[in-house]
Parts: C-alpha cells; structure tokens; sequence
C-alpha cells in the first residue's frame, strides 16, 4: 500500500545536507561511529546555553526547534522509505530510532481524518536522565518529529511536548497538529 499523503513536496533550501556527516565509518577507523550520549549532551546544552544567554529562552528554543526540523528531515529523507503506508512508516521509523539510539518510538494516537497525533519516545537521547526541573526540555526533538513528519506527509506539523522526563514524567510524549 502506498503513501497516503504522497504529493508534490517543495525542496527544502538549507545549506545542509545529509551527505555533509562525511564517511564516518573511514574517518573514524579506530574510534567507530558511536559516542557517549554524555558528549551530545554537551554539546547541546552548551550551544542552547550561549544561544539563551545572546537571543532570549524562547529565541533559542525556536532556533533549536528550527534545527531539530531541518535534521529531522534530512533524516527521513536519507534513512527512511517515505512511499510506503502509515503503519510500515511508523514501524520502519521505531527502527531507525532505535538503531540510532534516539530513542523509542510509541505511537499512541494518530487521527486518519486530521492528521494529528500523539506519541512518546522513551529513553530520550535528549533528557531521559535528566534532573527533574519542572519544565520540559524537549524542543530539538519537537522540530525533529516535525521534520520527519514533513518528510513523509508533505504537512506542515506544530509539534510540542506535553510531558518530559525533566519535568518528572518517564518518557517524553508529543503531541502533533497539522497547522
């Protein structure tokens, strides 16, 4: 069964691109393709640290939201089959999240007639772990499901994070409404 929501899809027109990650596996012979989740942390929070202290929170979370959108849709445009119907997209998606050590994808409501959705991901690579600070910290992530499902629907999604690990929940849930 095909893609429901195949159409036209505009080009993106960002400098980046997915073959810009280089050859990982021949660059790093010695040291191999993964890393702590420690160091994406640091990364992270530092960058999201300097971008908070010269544009403002919410300027930084949107900047942060804006590239978890791009990186999501590179992402699915490289490692998942963007033609196939809804339950092969989600099932080849929980996949590639897992292999990628993202996280763990559940699919808890998906809406045929609207298109939007709730889900969660378990084991975050962004917060799971985390203090609990009462807030949610997940805005990469939201751009990121955005993104992918960009990629697969041709919709535009508002993704946002309704329960965090920081905040004190489990997993991290998400709720999505095309827009």
């Amino acid at each position: 069964m095909d893609n429901i929501f195949k159409q036209a899809r505009a080009e993106t027109h960002h400098e980046f691109k997915w073959e810009n990650l280089g050859n990982i596996k021949e660059g790093r012979g010695e040291l191999g393709e993964d890393m702590p989740v420690l160091v994406y942390r640091l990364m992270q929070f530092t960058m999201l640290d300097i971008l908070t202290k010269a544009y403002g929170a919410e300027q930084a979370n949107d900047l942060f939201r804006d590239a978890g959108f791009l990186a999501g849709e590179e992402f699915a445009k490289a490692s998942l089959d963007l033609s196939v119907d809804l339950d092969t997209f989600v099932a080849n998606l929980q996949t590639a999240l897992e292999e990628n050590k993202i996280g763990i994808l559940r699919m808890e409501a998906f809406d045929t007639s609207s298109g939007n959705l709730t889900l969660t991901v378990s084991e975050d690579l962004d917060c799971s772990g985390l203090p609990v600070s009462d807030e949610n910290v997940c805005t990469y992530d939201e751009g990121f499901i955005a993104g992918i499902l960009k990629a697969y629907t041709g919709k535009d999604y508002d993704v946002r994070e309704v329960d965090c690990w920081a905040s004190g929940d489990r997993t991290c849930r998400f709720n999505g409404v095309v827009v």
